[in-house]
C-alpha cells in the first residue's frame, strides 16, 4: 500500500509541478516540503538554477522559539521568515509550488502567513 501512496503523491507532484512552468513566466517558485516532525520551505529561480531564500523549523534559530516544529504555529512562523528573506533578496513576486501536498493546514499556513509578510502569488 505504500508503495501505491508514493506513486500518486510523485504523481500529483509532477502534474503540479508542469503546471507551474507553464504559468511561471520567469517568476521564482515557493516550494513547501512538510515531514512529520519538520516544515521546509525554498524560493527556487528556475532559470538559474538556485535557492535565493529558505527557511524551515530545522534552523537553531527557530527551534528555540518553537516547541514543535509539525504545527500550525511553526509553519507560519516559517512562512513568515522565508518571506522576509524573499524580500531582501529582491523576490516580492513568487509562484507557490506545494508540491504532492494538498492546500490545507500547515502547508495553508505557510502560504497565508507568507502572504501576509509581502510575498505576492
Amino acid at each position: 500500500m505504500a508503495t501505491k501512496e508514493k506513486l500518486l503523491f510523485a504523481r500529483r507532484r509532477r502534474r503540479n509541478r508542469h503546471a507551474i512552468r507553464k504559468k511561471s513566466n520567469g517568476r521564482p517558485r515557493l516550494s513547501v516540503f512538510r515531514s512529520g516532525k519538520h516544515i521546509y520551505a525554498q524560493v527556487i529561480d528556475d532559470l538559474t538554477g538556485e535557492t535565493r531564500a529558505s527557511a524551515s523549523t530545522v534552523e537553531k534559530e527557530l527551534r528555540e522559539t518553537i516547541r514543535n516544529g509539525a504545527n500550525l504555529a511553526a509553519a507560519e512562523t516559517v512562512g513568515r521568515l522565508v518571506a522576509e528573506r524573499a524580500l531582501k533578496a529582491d523576490v516580492d513576486t513568487v509562484v507557490f509550488d506545494r508540491g504532492g501536498f494538498i492546500y490545507h493546514g500547515r502547508v495553508k499556513a505557510l502560504a497565508e502567513a507568507a502572504r501576509d509578510a509581502g510575498l505576492k502569488f
